[in-house]
Parts: C-alpha cells; sequence; structure tokens
C-alpha cells in the first residue's frame, strides 16, 4: 500500500538522479529559478525553465473570488 504511493517517486529518482535530487534541494532549500545565481548557471548549463506554477503570477497577488 504504501510503496504504492512511493512507486512514481522512485521511478522519477531512477531515470534522473542527478535531475531529480537537483530539483529535491533547490525545492528543500526554497531557490528561485528566477533569482540571478540560479539562473546564470542554469543558462551556461544549456537548461531551459518552464515555469508551471498553477498561480499564473507565482502566487504573489490577491486572488479575487466570488460566493454566492
Amino acid at each position: 500500500m504504501f510503496l504504492d504511493e512511493l512507486t512514481p517517486f522512485l521511478q522519477e529518482l531512477a531515470r534522473q538522479p542527478v535531475a531529480f535530487l537537483g530539483g529535491f534541494v533547490s525545492g528543500a532549500l526554497r531557490l528561485n529559478l528566477d533569482d540571478d545565481p540560479v539562473k546564470s548557471w542554469l543558462g551556461k548549463q544549456n537548461v531551459e525553465v518552464s515555469n508551471d506554477d498553477d498561480f499564473g503570477d507565482g502566487g504573489n497577488s490577491p486572488q479575487q473570488i466570488s460566493i454566492d
């Protein structure tokens, strides 16, 4: 049961261990990929960063909701 939930995690780790661990560490340290030291290093490595967040603007602005 618990191993079924970890299967996608372990498969991705096995496929690309360096990229996975790099993403894990940057997430754990809350590094922003748009900041200059990280962005310039990624540019030197020829890595294209896509911003796939669900917030559109990074979640920095308040969102308007309507309640019926």
